[in-house]
């Protein structure tokens, strides 16, 4: 059973930065296409970032240039550096993994943009 643990949210002001982590276990995400999505409230969970495990990155278009989706082989873990946030960036923020044909979902980390 694949797991996959979210950190890194908080409140941060506008223009600030933060770095979200997912951290898997039972899977290797350099063998996986490994996303993060975003959900306000009321509604439906956004993609914002994608890495394959060829290491290509596809971003959604209201956050190129802003955020960055990395990961470390060696900890098995995937980032998402966020820069220059704004208050429309604050939401749920999801890891997800495919694995043994199977969609994998972190417990969500929150994010607020806020002065």
């Amino acid at each position: 059973q694949a797991q996959l643990v979210e950190s890194g949210g908080g409140l941060v002001q506008p223009g600030g930065s933060l770095r979200l982590s997912c951290a898997a276990s039972g899977m290797i995400v350099r063998r996986s296409s490994m996303n993060w999505y975003r959900q306000h409230p009321g509604k439906q969970r956004e993609l914002v970032a994608t890495i394959t495990g060829a290491g290509s990155t596809n971003y959604a278009d209201f956050v190129k240039g802003r955020f960055t989706i990395s990961r470390d082989n060696a900890k098995n873990t995937v980032y998402l550096q966020m820069n220059s946030l704004n208050p429309e960036d604050t939401a749920v923020y999801y890891c997800n993994g495919k694995w043994s044909a199977a969609d994998y979902w972190g417990q969500g980390t929150q994010v607020i943009v806020s002065s």
